[in-house]
């Protein structure tokens, strides 16, 4: 009997899934013999299949290895969160404990937050770190090696202190990381300035229509310098081109998000400064700062007034044909010439002159004729003076002697072309405490300059300190627009020991960069060298 063609196709198929299973099985059998076979003391390798046991070998030792460093690296990682955590509650038991006793009472309990209380937690820690740094009152110090000097910066540039070999007194930040961190703290600064609260003394009915917004344009410096044990403290100062009144804002970044400290207008338009000038003789130098005086204080400034103390009689007349002729000429009558008939002493020039003023509190700017100012210096001397609270203590850009710098040329160019900051032209003088601006009231309640100082330097560094010692904050910082002109210096027989170290140091630092001074030194052995060459190409070209 024929069997129907529905059976014959089933049958078929069944056959063919029979064998298919069957060589499924097969296969699945010899992968398990080839993983699972046990292994024997020489070479295990199946027929056919030669090193691939070794292999394996090679790769499950590879695959252990891994395995066991990671194990160890994550045996490390928790180990240090485990140590973390420990800091953290430590940390945070210290806050807690710190936030119970300050913290009014609800219900006869102490409040607890959750969320709220770790923000105010952290809050109050990072201005406590505020608080600790020297940002809004001084500290004492036990010397002047105890100050850290800002370090000065506009929208291009950053004057530093510490160039080392490779760093230069004036230079665009190279860094990304700083070059950041400057045009983060400058936005943060115009951020504050144009979205003003209730601190910041600005009325809440003025709104945006009536504020002027400021921008990276109205940028004008900046200062910063880093407690490392704080944080970094940044002072911000902007003004829009046509006015006179300027914006400063106070960040604190205590190792965290920056912190506004306090923002504030100040008004310099009506801040007069006294220039106070201790001379004797020297009457060539004495005309080209009046030069220099002319163009700054008189004729853009127009806030100065100038006073001139003058030790001995030979060159009074000088001086005094010199301030009248600049007088008669443009119409300045603000200046005082005061005359000592005694030995020169700049302490006690400085001192008569801050006590001849008689109109009561101003800020005093006390000067050298050798010094070099712009008018962008002036207003700096304002912003970073303040009664009672701070003084303005500068570093000098000091210009080397120019013969030597520009001794490859037949003359050195004028001042004004001088005036570069590199370091084979000067350096920042940061061991020179003479340049100042401070206000008349705390220059004579810290009691003035120690009158027994004689003859050169010393009396600046003893004023400095008493300053240190005190409550009022020093502002130390390079700026761009000081500089003292260099001239040549004689260490009297007079001086005390201590005196003429200082002033051979002063003499040996003003006189060339480390390298040009080196040519000097090696002159001989250079020379010699440049005949040999010359000598030896004179013999190539006769032969």
């Amino acid at each position: 009997m024929r069997m129907p063609r529905r059976g014959l196709v089933i049958q078929a198929r069944t056959r063919w899934l029979l064998v298919g299973l069957a060589l499924l099985f097969s296969l699945v059998l010899l992968m398990y013999l080839l993983e699972c076979a046990p292994q024997t003391d020489g070479n295990g390798s199946l027929p056919g299949v030669v090193g691939e046991s070794m292999g394996k070998e090679y790769y499950q030792a590879l695959l252990q290895e891994q395995e066991e460093h990671y194990q160890n690296r994550a045996t490390s990682l928790k180990r240090q969160i485990a140590q973390l955590k420990q800091e953290l509650q430590e940390m945070s038991d210290k806050l807690k404990s710190l936030q119970e006793k300050k913290s009014p009472k609800v219900n006869g309990m102490n409040y607890q937050g959750t969320k709220e209380q770790t923000s105010n937690d952290l809050l109050e820690f990072l201005h406590s770190q505020i608080d600790k740094a020297e940002v809004s009152v001084g500290a004492k110090l036990p010397s002047e090696y105890g100050v850290i000097p800002f370090e000065s910066f506009t929208s291009m540039k950053v004057f530093q202190l510490e160039m080392g070999l490779t760093r230069h007194p004036e230079e665009k930040p190279v860094r990304k990381d700083k070059r950041d961190e400057l045009v983060e703290v400058i936005e943060a600064g115009l951020e504050v300035i144009n979205n003003p609260d209730e601190e910041d003394g600005q009325d809440e009915d003025d709104g945006v229509g009536d504020r002027q917004l400021y921008s990276e344009n109205d940028f004008i410096e900046g200062y910063y310098r880093t407690e490392r044990d704080k944080g970094t403290q940044y002072e911000l100062f902007y003004k829009k081109m046509d006015g006179m009144e300027y914006r400063h804002v106070t960040l604190f970044r205590p190792f965290g998000p920056l912190m506004k400290v306090k923002s504030e207008t100040v008004d310099i338009s009506r801040s007069i400064i006294n220039i106070i000038v201790p001379l004797a003789g020297r009457t060539e130098a004495f005309a080209q700062f009046m030069q220099n005086f002319r163009d700054v204080c008189i004729h853009q400034d127009k806030r100065v007034h100038l006073t001139v103390v003058y030790f001995g009689q030979d060159g009074l007349s000088e001086v005094k044909n010199i301030l009248e002729s600049v007088s008669r000429e443009t119409d300045f009558h603000n200046y005082t010439l005061v005359s000592l008939n005694e030995e020169f002493n700049r302490g006690r020039g400085l001192d008569m002159g801050a006590r001849a003023w008689e109109k009561g509190e101003v800020l005093m700017f006390f000067c050298d004729v050798d010094v070099y100012f712009t008018a962008e210096f002036l207003n700096s001397c304002r912003l970073n003076a303040e009664p009672g609270k701070k003084v303005f203590y500068p570093v000098v850009f000091s210009l080397y002697n120019p013969a030597i710098v520009y001794a490859n040329q037949d003359i050195p160019p004028p001042v004004e072309q001088q005036l570069v900051h590199k370091k084979d032209s000067g350096f920042w003088r940061d061991f020179g405490f003479g340049m100042t601006c401070q206000y008349r009231t705390d220059f004579l309640t810290v009691g003035g300059f120690d009158l027994e100082v004689k003859g050169w330097g010393g009396e600046d560094v003893h004023l400095y300190r008493k300053y240190l010692h005190g409550d009022l904050m020093v502002v130390r910082t390079p700026v761009p627009g000081l500089f003292h002109l260099w001239h040549e210096k004689h260490c009297v027989d007079e001086l005390t020991p201590e005196q003429y170290r200082m002033c051979i140091q002063s003499k040996a630092m003003n006189e060339a960069s480390h390298s040009h001074l080196g040519m000097l030194v090696f002159r001989d052995e250079i020379e010699a060298h440049l005949r040999k060459q010359a000598y030896r190409t004179n013999s190539e070209a006769v032969g």
